[in-house]
């Protein structure tokens, strides 16, 4: 998903929200006999080529593809298009002798007369379901109930050994219900030398709040609204938490979660921490100085949540190029399938497209595979090519294959998103998504030379697009992880025209059904330029034997050199 549609991104791309919903109980056709077309009669080169990129484009997004929703029909064309493609152009299964991986999921959906009840000494708030709060939760029960929880405020709800803070320092957590700022010290100050300054760090991601309160074993953690901090105003988190949730049985995906999480907005946090006698300003400043310490609240937070419970499959596609030397070791290239499927209850055009978002990086993958297919010597390392599912659900199709990758995530040298790819023309540069974060970015900076161009920062790195799509997923397991996006600077028209296409597709096709291929307005030779990029850094690494590491400094860091003998993780290559 392109990251600079913010607040529809937000809502989306790693909530797991308002999605279209896929079926329940959708049975997987895993190896069904593929009768979806091939782009036509279309002859493929084997160089990546504007026109065969194109024709995969134009076949993905069709009317027939019905949006590409998970668990519809259009989901076993999608499936079946890109596996028929990654057959004829000679890879192998990626999944052993199968070319697809079923994700399960859970779909649930609260109750949204659910009522958050606070006592504060001898007075109660009762906050309402969408208005003051939402809540929800990931137990897998039907009912889950809160009584009395004690309310400790934890800062910015934090623990990061690398950078010397930790805002649980001493504090038993059990049965409570932490209290969270959302973003990261840094953010508030304004400093560059607090965490990454004005950039989001992965700490101020709002899923990692959760999952660190999860480990630290709370009963319940509710993230104070705001909308700097968070970028995008309470209508989105009230949007987005309203209707399905799809999230991962923990049968697959055994990390801890909370029983409740979920939001407070602004007022609602303002009205309560003034009922304790304390000030939330005040409060909120002392949080962003080192060496906060938690301050419990004279309240209790109750609530019983009644959701109702579905369960679903889709499906990740896999095609495998074999390595000639170091077959067990792999880089991955990565794009997913899935949008947002047909509105059935909406007048005129109702399907929803997704041309750019995400047929472009599904042909992107298929042409990058056609390439590699075709180069003159076969790679040394094994090449897996991966089109996830439930990207717009929650990034769930990435997070399954993590947690059951058919390569070892140690023997997983790199992996390279492709999310949303401008058809607007050649540009002076390309977009890297949370730059910064690893040696990837000077291997690509290498090949951009070479092409007379350079790399970008996304335009709001206060806004933490880098952990909002699938690459992210293996960046949490420690497998560097690069995420481009199309440059901005372009060739005719400068950064002026490329700043005015994306505010133009942000406001007139970003998920909606005019995301269509339109080939008298596509360019696509800057598509072409940017993956002839993307295919030289894969070229060298998946032949010089290589790892690229994390910077010093990265939250990611320790978890690869945990996996790794000590030389792999300076970057030598491992023992075998």
């Amino acid at each position: 998903m392109r990251p600079l549609p913010l607040l529809l991104c937000l809502a989306l791309c790693a909530c797991g929200q308002n999605a279209t919903a896929p079926a329940a109980d959708t049975t997987a056709q895993a190896e069904a006999p593929s009768r979806a077309p091939v782009a036509g009669d279309h002859a493929f080169r084997p160089a990546i080529d504007a026109a065969d990129f194109a024709a995969h484009v134009q076949q993905l997004a069709s009317d027939a593809f019905g949006g590409r929703g998970p668990g519809t029909p259009g989901e076993q064309k999608t499936v079946d298009y890109i596996k028929a493609q990654f057959a004829r152009i000679g890879l192998q299964p990626g999944n052993g002798e199968q070319w697809f991986q079923t994700v399960p999921m859970v779909r649930s959906v609260a109750d949204p007369s659910t009522v958050l009840h606070l006592s504060i000494g001898d007075t109660r708030q009762d906050l309402a379901f969408g208005t003051d709060m939402v809540v929800g939760s990931h137990s897998e029960q039907p009912r889950v109930e809160l009584k009395d929880s004690p309310l400790v405020f934890v800062g910015y709800g934090i623990d990061a050994p690398e950078r010397g803070w930790n805002d649980y320092a001493g504090l038993d957590v059990r049965g409570k219900t932490v209290v969270i700022l959302v973003n990261d010290p840094g953010f508030a100050s304004g400093d560059p030398r607090l965490f990454d300054g004005k950039r989001m760090t992965y700490y101020g991601r709002w899923t990692y709040k959760f999952e660190e309160a999860a480990r630290k074993g709370a009963a319940a953690a509710l993230i104070i609204h705001d909308t700097p901090g968070a970028s995008y105003g309470w209508d989105v988190v009230r949007n987005s938490w309203s209707g399905p949730q799809y999230y991962l049985p923990a049968s697959v995906d055994p990390a801890p979660r909370l029983p409740i999480q979920g939001w407070l907005s602004g007022e609602a946090a303002k009205a309560l921490f003034a009922a304790a006698g304390q000030d939330l300003g005040r409060l909120r400043a002392a949080a962003g100085k080192p060496g906060f310490k938690p301050v419990p609240l004279p309240a209790t937070a109750s609530v019983a949540l009644q959701s109702t419970l579905s369960t679903a499959q889709s499906r990740n596609v896999l095609g495998l190029l074999p390595g000639r030397e170091a077959a067990d070791e792999a880089i991955v290239y990565m794009a997913h399938w899935d949008h947002l499927g047909t509105h059935a209850d909406e007048p005129g055009d109702n399907i929803y497209n997704g041309a750019v978002d995400n047929a472009t990086g599904v042909a992107a993958l298929l042409e990058l595979a056609e390439a590699f297919q075709h180069a003159p010597t076969p790679p040394k390392r094994s090449i897996l090519f991966l089109a996830v599912t439930l990207e717009e659900s929650g990034l769930l199709g990435s997070q399954y294959y993590v947690a059951h990758p058919v390569i070892p995530l140690a023997k997983t040298v790199a992996v390279f998103n492709i999310d949303a790819l401008a058809p607007i023309g050649k540009a002076r540069d390309i977009t890297v998504v949370g730059k910064g974060n690893s040696e990837l970015e000077d291997l690509l900076a290498e090949v951009l030379r070479q092409q007379g161009r350079r790399i970008s920062e996304e335009s709001n790195p206060a806004a933490g697009y880098y952990f909002r799509s699938d690459h992210f997923n293996f960046a949490k397991a420690g497998v560097p992880a690069l995420y481009i996006d199309s440059g901005e600077a372009l060739v005719d028209g400068g950064r002026a025209a490329g700043e005015a296409a994306t505010r133009d597709y942000t406001a007139h096709r970003y998920h909606t059904p005019a995301d269509q291929y339109d080939p008298a307005t596509w360019k696509l030779d800057g598509i072409v330029q940017d993956l002839d990029a993307l295919y030289a850094v894969g070229a060298r690494l998946t032949n010089d034997g290589q790892w690229p590491a994390w910077r010093a400094g990265s939250p990611f860091k320790a978890a690869r050199d945990a996996m790794r003998p000590p030389a792999a993780a300076a970057g030598a290559p491992p023992a075998r």
